[in-house]
């Protein structure tokens, strides 16, 4: 094998490494954008909730069952 197919060997292998990382990438950007959503809808959940008088339960103040 001459330098340059060696060359042109790794540079398809490294093309080729590209493609699927800019994959991954991409599916992990629509992955972010879809709980960036769920985030900001929670956060909307519970800040009317709170509007709301609270209404919730506060399980920090709680005893623990076993007791």
């Amino acid at each position: 094998m001459t330098d340059a197919e060696r060359l042109e060997s790794h540079i398809a292998h490294l093309s080729a490494q590209l493609e699927d990382l800019s994959a991954v990438v991409a599916r992990q950007d629509t992955e972010l954008d879809r709980l960036k959503a769920r985030v900001e809808m929670l956060l909307r959940r519970e800040a009317e909730r709170e509007a709301d008088g609270g209404g919730g339960h506060a399980f920090g103040d709680e005893t623990p069952p076993h007791y």
